[in-house]
This record gives structure tokens, C-alpha cells and sequence, in this order.
């Protein structure tokens, strides 16, 4: 129970925490928060982990001088394009043998046949948009990697959503992060962007829900 009040109060709270952080690490700060990205994108088992509301933080932090924007930017990108590379790995090499024979019943191989085709037709799309999607960004390279997405076609799509999620929370953390109205209110905007964040996915949750039932009417 005390853990799951820490990661409240840490998303909630992300500013406290991560200028108390700041304070204690100072430079080794870029290797923490490269190894939160890596692994939030990388491990299947750690998609909790902060992701778009760490990068606005940072840019906020980065906008009152505390870290270098240019560097912060850098290693960032490189965290998510490494953490998406190896999890489609991981999804590859470990990910099919997780997977029962047909008529299994919990690894069924329908759904790696299902997945296969997902990506077939979406994939390319759906690395790039998982990106802005918390826990989904964390699975969409593992899926990619167990349906056997070509990897040209995996990096290429990668890198793209690798940048354009970095540079785009982080540079809007450090032009919008450092306006008083924003510093004095932080905790409903970082609320805000876990909510904006999280609405596509509970959106296409309820469509897939509302399309089940009529099928079954």
C-alpha cells in the first residue's frame, strides 16, 4: 500500500521530486532519467514509470537553468529509440515462445497470427502514435517484435516517434513549464497531461467495447 502511495504522490508531485533530485545528483541526473526512459520504453514489466510527464518536467527544469536543454534532449531521444529497440528485440527473440500451441489458454497462438496482421497493416502508424500513449508505448515494440515487423521498417518508424516525443514534451515543458502561471498550478498540468495522455487509449478501449456488445446483440 505505501508503495502504491509513493508512485501517487511521485506523479502528482513530480516537481518536488524531481528538483530534489536535481539537487542531489546534479549532473548525474541525465543518467537517471535516461535510464527511467529506457527502461519505461524498454522493459515490458515497468510501464508505470513516468514518461510524458517526466519529459515536460525536465524541460520546465531545463527553462529555470537547472539542466542543459540541447544535452537533456539528446539523451532522451537516444534513452527512447535504445528502450524501443530492445523491447522489440525482447518481443522477437523471447516473445513467440511465451505462446502456447493452438488451443492454449493463456498465450493462445491465434493472437500472435492476429498480431502479425496488425502489424502488417498498421504497424508503421501505431510505433509512432503508441508513443504518446502511457503503458501502450511500452507494449507496442514487444508486439511489433513477436509479429515479426521488419526491423527497417521498425527503426525507421522508431526513431520518428522517438524524436517527436522527446522534442515535443520536453521543448513544451521549457517554453510553457516556466511561466508562473504554470510553475504555481504544476500539479494540475502534470495531472492534465497523464489525462490527455491516457484518453486515446480508454477512448479506443470503450469503441472496442461498445463494437463487441453489438456484435453479440
Amino acid at each position: 500500500m505505501e508503495f502504491i502511495t509513493y508512485f501517487i504522490d511521485l506523479f502528482i508531485h513530480l516537481d518536488r521530486h524531481l528538483n530534489a533530485v536535481i539537487q542531489s545528483f546534479g549532473g548525474w541526473t541525465y543518467v537517471l532519467v535516461f535510464i527511467v526512459i529506457f527502461c519505461e520504453t524498454g522493459l515490458v514489466v515497468t510501464p508505470i514509470l513516468p514518461g510524458d510527464s517526466l519529459l515536460f518536467a525536465l524541460g520546465a527544469f531545463a527553462a529555470l537553468g537547472s539542466l542543459r536543454v540541447e544535452l537533456l534532449i539528446t539523451v532522451l531521444i537516444i534513452a527512447a529509440i535504445a528502450g524501443d529497440t530492445v523491447n522489440y528485440a525482447l518481443g522477437k527473440f523471447i516473445g513467440p515462445r511465451i505462446f502456447h500451441e493452438k488451443g492454449g489458454t493463456l498465450f493462445k497462438r491465434e493472437y500472435l497470427e492476429k498480431t502479425q496482421k496488425f502489424y502488417e497493416k498498421h504497424g508503421g502508424k501505431t510505433i509512432v502514435l503508441a508513443r504518446f500513449i502511457p503503458i501502450i508505448r511500452t507494449f507496442a515494440p514487444f508486439v511489433a517484435g513477436i509479429g515479426s515487423m521488419a526491423y527497417g521498417r521498425f527503426i525507421s518508424y522508431n526513431v520518428s516517434g522517438g524524436i517527436s516525443w522527446v522534442v515535443i514534451f520536453v521543448t513544451g515543458g521549457y517554453y510553457f513549464g516556466a511561466i508562473p502561471l504554470v510553475r504555481s498550478n504544476f500539479t494540475l498540468v502534470i495531472m492534465a497531461i497523464i489525462i490527455i495522455s491516457v484518453l486515446p487509449g480508454i477512448i479506443e478501449l470503450l469503441r472496442q467495447r461498445r463494437s463487441a456488445l453489438s456484435l453479440d446483440v
